[in-house]
């Protein structure tokens, strides 16, 4: 039986290291170590004390719960000492403690567990258990928990995940815990527990969790061991004590604090089946490591009171036999009670179970035929003092007292193994080759005893009971050999050779005996199942084979195979068919197969008839061979092909297939009708065409390809172009088109596609090259330009639209007034919007129409909406004189002048010329007329050509004049005669007169030069100064200087200045000038547009420029701005500003560059700004 040993080793084997008293001289906390077993099923069993008997159920299952603690180690006095083993029975010897445990039978499902493992505080770990699957017909059930309560099917989650797997080839399930970012309360002791039907296996392991660095600490047994409460952030993970939540809860309390309780104290004093109860009141899980840390406490010896001799730790007595258990009272006159499993036993008068005695001080009970119910822990107590023990009840072995014997028999009898053993109601088992024999309500097998006789019975014997078998009891085994053999096969009647015509019935018939003898029927080896149209029939001796129809797939060999015995009985089948052609799964209407050339044509042909049949095909006269090129017949199997490689237009035709075996001959005919793509038709005509269309027509194609012509697709392309484009998507049904939208002058070919139900034709020939062309509009602004006595002259202006022909000519054509017959008046065609039709009678009335002519014809005419009456008429002359010739003409010496005055008048008027009422010199100036103006030419002018020059225009009677002032200036003479008259200070009063000759044109300007006396270095003073007399100042003191003046007019100034005779010396010393009192004018003003911006396009690509005006004083800063945003240093702007003049150049502009551009000037006074849009314009290359 087991029992407690000593733990010197750590669960890898190694010895634990000795650690030294501390500083207080006080031992660490040991490690506490129990193994307790679950506790027994009895009824009256209440009490959670451990038994070291293991029920059956969890026999290969020992509980196990530990925590192991820093620094728990044992010091080294107490390692080799039988003291330092702790049980839970007090006063147990240390000689029972060194007795070896019994080592439990091997797991029955596990043949992997999982193992105690180390993981430090944050890391990964995985538990695995595996279950061989070979015996199993389902998954087994599989629960893991920690510690005795909690599933961790209900915790799985971010830090705990299970995991279930099956390997089909080894049939081994892999069960996987996995935790995950492991914490310290997730240490302890953790169970695996696998069931299948009334298999049951279990295993115990340990987790350890360390934190990296742990140093030494005082320890706090209820942090330590603790049990979160269900508020806190760590309950409900691993740990059981979140599912008991009718407990009170109670008030967190800081880690840092004191236990209110010593559970040390507590622990000591109290009995080891309280060790849970206290475990679960101050929220301890790991009972296991507190255990084991009291275990290797030192033990203090109290000395009992009330007993002067305790209970021995132990007892022990055989089944059915006796047992004292004797304890010596202190104190006789102390009432005693007696336990078991914590209930009170007491005496009844009728059951001799339980006899009390008294001794003087001794106080005995005598349980008299123990039992395995009398297998328990007892105590008895004496006032507040108890003192326990623990009853082991020995059963004594069962023996077989006669064997098994070995038998000997054939199938279908009857089996009896008998043993007999020692004791009558022993349990038995019965064994066949190691495995327990089932003895269910279905089993074939059956158990029963008489007495100490044990029988296992098997009414209907088989082959398959062969074997060992062996009977177990608790004291020894019997085994024996069972042989049964199969009864000797007689053949009665054999299976005979069949032949039968396709679709008959088939029965195959045998007898054979032993008659309940099963057996298979084979057909070329293969197994026959039976099914709707074959039937297996077994009567007795008799065994048959009914097939109702017969097929060609039921022929062959077949035999029949008793089971359980190597003989055979064979026949064979032979069917029999005639010939016959489907060719009814073609699905072709009228046995016709349609084909389109030039597609490889394979028609396979189903045909039976057994055996197979000689297939010959033919068309007409000619038989097809199975050697032929391109044509060839084939036959394999069930079917017949023929194969054309390429189908041309004269396969078309009827095919005759003959078979022929020795049941008969059938024949069967298929017609080929071989189509193709129409022929292409001819090459199309063209014969009108227009400005952007023409008209075609074509014949149909020669050979519609055996198919019906559906319509036909029109392409066209450009002549020089070698890409056609399809004009219509939708079949033309006739034979002529209307192609549209082509260009104008461009040369087209148009070309033709026939389609029919097979495909599209090849294209047909190309059609003569022609050009689209159209004539042009009607010629505009007909109107009459002159008449005379036998002459209309009329003129126009070209055709708004003139087309890709171009314009060759006009044609004008004319007709009396009330006759429709048009006379052309020019043979030829004239190129000229004017023409006089000559030729004519005075008097009459005509009618004038023009024609514009191309390449394409003639168009529309244009014709005059009133007739012309041919008379001349006197038209009154006038001169229209240009508008720049109605003011003064002014031209510069040297220059040409062309002047062109036109006029009007009927007939053609008389020009003459005046100048200053003389007639002109042809010489100086030329004058050319024409009969609408008149043109006077001067190639180089001169100071002598100014003047007023007269035209007169005269028609008879009727004058016009008209007067033209040419002036021809040149630059003007130097002024006359500058003097100095006067000089004071550093200021000198210069005075002239006029030029004598002002160059023609009036003197617009003077510019005064000074020049110092020693270098006659001349710089300018003034410049466009109106007046004749000036005062220079700001001259140099000590300085002597000249003076000149130019005269400045239209020209420009004088070739020649003219230079003061005498010096003016600035002198230091000299009078001083009086200036007079005067208001200096106020000039400045407040910025203001005199000319604004205006909105401007622009193409993209080019410079473009917004140009304005501003006037101001001081002078204005001018800011411009792109869309209210102003423009700083950005290369793509130049900004100028010239004497008031503001411009802005946009250096290629682009679309991004449109918008609203601003001009802002301001000074002190103010400021003003105008805008103006700006649009970019992008050029389009036209193709």
């Amino acid at each position: 039986m087991p029992e407690p040993t000593k733990k010197d080793e750590m669960p890898n084997g190694q010895p634990e290291e000795s650690v030294a008293p501390d500083s207080n001289g006080a031992l660490p906390l040991p490690e506490i170590s129990l193994e307790v077993s679950p506790p027994p099923d009895d009824d009256d069993a209440a009490a959670t004390t451990p038994s070291p008997t293991p029920q059956a159920e969890d026999a290969n299952s020992v509980k196990k719960l530990s925590i192991d603690l820093p620094n728990d180690s044992v010091p080294v006095p107490a390692m080799g000492r039988k003291d330092s083993v702790w049980s839970l029975g007090e006063g147990q010897g240390p000689e029972e403690l060194d007795k070896p445990i019994d080592t439990p039978p091997l797991s029955t499902l596990l043949i992997e567990s999982p193992q105690s493992a180390t993981v430090t505080v944050g890391g990964d770990i995985t538990f695995v258990a595996k279950v061989e699957a070979k015996d199993l017909l389902r998954k087994p059930t599989i629960k893991w928990f920690k510690g005795k309560w909690m599933d961790l099917a209900s915790k799985t989650g971010k830090h705990l995940q299970l995991k279930e797997t099956f390997d089909r080839f080894t049939k081994i399930h892999t069960f996987e815990m996995h935790i995950i970012k492991a914490k310290d309360n997730y240490a302890g002791n953790y169970r695996c527990e696998v069931s299948y039907k009334d298999k049951f296996d279990s295993c115990s392991f340990d987790l350890e969790v360390k934190e990296a660095g742990q140093g030494s600490q005082s320890i706090d047994i209820r942090s330590a061991f603790k049990r979160s409460s269900e508020g806190q952030d760590d309950a409900g993970e691993l740990d059981f004590s979140g599912l008991l939540k009718h407990r009170n809860q109670r008030e967190p309390k800081q880690q840092d604090e004191t236990p209110e309780v010593d559970v040390w104290e507590i622990l000591k004093n109290a009995r080891p089946d309280q060790y849970e109860k206290i475990a679960f009141t101050y929220g301890i899980t790991d009972l296991r490591g507190l255990l084991r840390r009291m275990k290797k406490m030192p033990k203090e010896e109290k000395k009992s009171e009330a007993f002067a001799k305790k209970l021995e730790p132990a007892y022990q007595v055989d089944k059915g036999g006796k047992i004292r258990l004797v304890v010596d009272l202190a104190d006789p006159t102390v009432e005693l009670k007696w336990y078991k499993n914590g209930q009170e036993i007491r005496p009844t008068p009728n059951q001799r179970k339980y006899i009390f005695e008294h001794k003087g001080t001794q106080r005995i009970m005598v349980i008299n035929n123990c039992s395995i119910n009398d297998d328990a822990a007892y105590s008895v107590a004496a006032g507040d003092e108890k003192c326990s023990t623990e009853l082991f009840v020995k059963e004594l072995p069962i023996k077989i007292v006669k064997g098994i014997e070995p038998v000997k028999t054939t199938v279908n009898e009857r089996i009896e193994l008998e043993c007999e053993v020692s004791e009558e109601g022993a349990q038995v088992k019965w064994m066949k080759n190691g495995v327990e024999v089932p003895t269910g309500v279905r089993s074939r097998y059956r158990v029963k005893s008489e007495g100490t006789k044990h029988f296992l019975v098997i009414d209907d014997a088989s082959r398959e009971d062969t074997g060992t078998y062996s009977v177990m009891a608790s004291g020894g085994t019997s085994e024996a050999h069972v042989q049964v053999d199969l009864k000797p096969l007689k053949i009665y009647q054999d299976l005979q050779d069949m032949t039968v015509m396709l679709g008959q019935p088939i029965k195959l018939h045998c007898e054979i005996y032993p008659g309940n003898v099963p057996g298979r029927w084979y057909r070329n080896g293969q197994l026959i199942q039976p099914n709707d149209r074959i039937n297996i029939i077994h009567r007795n001796k008799v065994h048959r084979l009914e097939i109702e129809t017969s097929s060609l797939h039921d022929a062959g060999d077949y035999t029949f195979v008793p089971e359980g015995y190597s003989q055979s009985l064979s026949a064979k089948l032979h069917i029999i068919d005639p010939p016959r052609v489907h060719l009814e799964s073609l699905n072709f209407p009228d046995n016709t197969v349609t084909i389109v050339a030039g597609n490889k044509l394979r028609l396979e042909i189903p045909i039976s008839g057994e055996p197979a049949p000689r297939v010959v095909w033919m068309k007409g006269e000619r038989v097809i061979l199975e050697s032929g090129h391109r044509v060839r017949a084939e036959t394999y199997g069930d079917q017949t092909s023929l194969t054309i490689e390429v189908t041309e237009r004269e396969d078309s035709g009827n095919y005759k297939i003959v078979l022929q075996n020795e049941a008969g001959e059938a024949t069967a005919s298929v017609k080929i009708k071989v189509v193709d793509i129409p022929d292409p038709p001819e090459a199309p005509l063209v014969p009108v065409v227009g400005g952007d269309w023409c008209s075609m027509a074509w014949e149909p194609p020669k050979y519609d390809g055996g198919s019906p012509i559906l319509g036909y697709f029109v392409e066209r392309k450009k002549k020089q172009s070698s890409r056609w484009m399809r004009l219509n998507f939708d079949l033309i049904k006739e034979t002529s088109f209307e192609p549209k939208k082509m260009i104008e002058g461009v040369p087209y070919e148009v070309r033709i596609f026939a389609v029919n139900a097979i495909g599209v034709s090849k294209p047909s020939e190309p059609s003569k090259a022609f050009t689209p062309l159209a004539v042009t509009s009607e010629p505009t602004m007909l109107v009459v330009d002159d008449v005379t006595d036998t002459s209309v002259t009329v003129k126009w202006r070209p055709p708004e639209t003139i087309g890709a022909a171009g314009l060759d000519g006009y044609l004008v054509e004319y007709c009396i007034e009330g006759t429709n017959d048009w006379v052309i008046s020019n043979k030829e065609l004239t190129e000229k919007t004017r023409y006089t039709i000559t030729g004519l009678s005075p008097g009459c009335k005509i009618l004038v129409r023009v024609k514009a002519l191309n390449a394409a014809g003639a168009s529309t005419p244009r014709t005059l909406q009133h007739s012309i009456l041919v008379k001349e008429v006197i038209e009154p002359p006038k001169i229209r004189v240009p508008r720049h010739l109605k003011q003064t003409y002014t031209r510069r010496v040297g220059e040409a002048v062309n002047l062109v005055v036109p006029f009007m008048g009927k007939p053609r008027p008389k020009v003459t010329w005046l100048k200053e009422g003389q007639p002109i010199e042809p010489t100086h100036v030329s004058i050319r007329n024409t009969d609408c103006d008149s043109i006077i030419f001067i190639r180089k002018a001169e100071r002598s050509h100014s003047g007023k020059y007269e035209m007169t225009v005269q028609v008879e009677n009727h004058v016009d004049t008209a007067i033209l002032d040419i002036q021809i200036v040149d630059l003007p003479g130097p002024p006359h005669c500058v003097t100095i008259e006067d000089v004071w200070g550093v200021n000198v009063a210069l005075v002239w007169t006029p030029p004598k000759d002002n160059g023609n044109s009036p003197i617009t300007g003077y510019t005064i030069q000074k020049a110092d006396k020693k270098t006659m270095e001349w710089y300018t003073c003034i410049e466009h100064y109106h007046r004749t007399c000036i005062t220079i100042t700001e001259l140099v003191v000590g300085n002597e200087y000249f003076f000149r003046i130019f005269a400045e007019n239209t020209c420009g100034l004088s070739e020649a200045a003219t230079q003061t005779k005498k010096s003016a010396l600035i002198v230091k010393e000299g009078l001083q000038m009086k200036a007079h009192d005067y208001n200096d004018h106020d000039f400045k003003e407040a910025p203001k547009f005199t000319q604004p911006l205006i909105n401007t396009f622009a193409i993209a690509g080019y410079n473009a420029t917004l140009n304005c005006s501003v006037r101001a004083n001081p002078r204005p800063k001018v800011i411009w701005m792109k869309n209210k945003i102003a423009i700083i240093d950005d290369p793509r702007y130049r900004m100028f500003s010239n004497q008031g003049v503001c411009t802005l150049e946009i250096r290629k502009p682009s679309p991004y560059d449109g918008g609203l551009y601003t001009c802002k000037a301001i000074n002190d006074l103010g400021e003003a700004q105008v805008d103006c849009k700006l649009e970019v314009k992008v050029q389009t290359q036209e193709l």
